[in-house]
């Protein structure tokens, strides 16, 4: 359980604590920073914003560090974020500490599992192929620390061999021998990312689906020597890596086989995501020694009465945060077993 927050030139906050004892509904008028918070929690959890295209962002505006501190049962956690200029040049990195001590994000993540669901969610289903591979990524990151270590490496990799191709685009004479050597470390941690993207898509299918039926259709991009191999003169003439799991995606098919994306309702789509995020709960619940925190950030008003209802019924099972600008919308049984932290306009 997450028992208190610090913020330090974070978003709209200069500075702020806040202590929890059980589960928490933030309510407050838009700008009143209840996001921000949500996204704070967040970073402590997974390493990363969910919101922020980079990582500058997340800093006050003026301000050259942004920091963020949590307290979850017995460990500090800590995220550091800072802007300025090295050099003349201008820079930004992320630290990472549990109790104090400076650690790398794939041994930072884990400590404290959090499974969120935001607006920006209702995008899986009908958005682009990236936020797909997102959704997976997010999830066994938080409970694989050997998927962790194997999308950094395939990230990095991916890297230095598109930049590799660019050069022979541009009339570079190909050296094989380097060649090899990437390919050996990206398809050694893409087949690692493909294994395990499968699995999870496989529990998602068998697993009891109780607000929406789907079946999910892994669209994988399998790499391997043959592939690369295969791909070799495209690769060459347009200058990036063309298979690998970089350009996986899934579809979700709903009654009787129809794609969600092309034939479901704008309201069937959102209850297909609540599900996915319901299914995400109970997978990282299975896979983690402590209880997720289930973050709940303005979902509310995408979501009609009986699926509010529904999804507060998960309330009691883990701790529950919540940011909402309507105090009606939350029953008051469940209002009564939960801390109301009001925030004003501009905090």
């Amino acid at each position: 359980m997450l028992t208190s927050l610090q913020l330090q030139n974070f978003r709209n906050y200069k500075k702020a604590s806040f202590n929890f004892d059980k589960s928490v509904i933030i309510i407050g008028p838009n700008t009143s920073g209840k996001s921000n918070l949500i996204e704070a929690i967040f970073l402590l959890s997974s390493g990363k914003s969910f919101r922020a295209e980079r990582d500058p962002e997340m800093v006050r505006f003026g301000s050259e560090m942004g920091r963020v501190r949590g307290r979850a049962d017995d460990i500090d956690l800590e995220v550091v974020v800072t802007v300025g200029e090295v050099g003349g040049v201008r820079s930004q990195f992320k630290r990472y500490f549990v109790n104090g001590v400076a650690k790398r994000r794939q041994d930072f993540v884990g400590n404290l599992p959090a499974v969120l669901f935001s607006p920006q969610d209702l995008e899986i289903v009908v958005g682009s192929p990236g936020l797909r591979r997102d959704f997976l990524d997010s999830v066994l990151e938080q409970t694989d620390r050997e998927y962790r270590i194997a999308l950094i490496s395939y990230t990095k990799t991916l890297r230095q061999r598109n930049a590799l191709l660019e050069l022979v685009k541009k009339g570079l004479r190909r050296d094989d021998r380097q060649f090899e050597y990437w390919n050996k470390l990206i398809i050694t941690n893409g087949q690692i990312l493909t294994a395990k993207r499968e699995d999870f898509i496989d529990f998602l299918n068998k697993a009891k689906k109780e607000v929406l039926s789907f079946k999910l259709e892994y669209d994988k991009s399998v790499i391997s020597e043959e592939r690369l191999s295969q791909y070799r003169e495209a690769e060459t003439a347009s200058g990036i890596t063309l298979v690998g799991p970089h350009r996986d995606d899934f579809i979700v098919y709903f009654n009787k086989g129809h794609d969600l994306r092309s034939f479901g309702s704008r309201g069937q789509q959102r209850l297909g995501v609540l599900q996915l995020k319901l299914l995400e709960l109970e997978y990282v619940r299975a896979r983690v020694e402590n209880e997720p925190i289930l973050l709940l950030d303005d979902v509310f008003s995408e979501l009609d009465e009986d699926h509010i209802i529904h999804i507060l019924e998960k309330v009691g099972g883990q701790q529950t945060i919540i940011t909402t600008t309507h105090e009606e919308f939350i029953p008051a049984r469940i209002k009564s077993k939960m801390e109301i932290i009001e925030l004003k306009a501009n905090n």
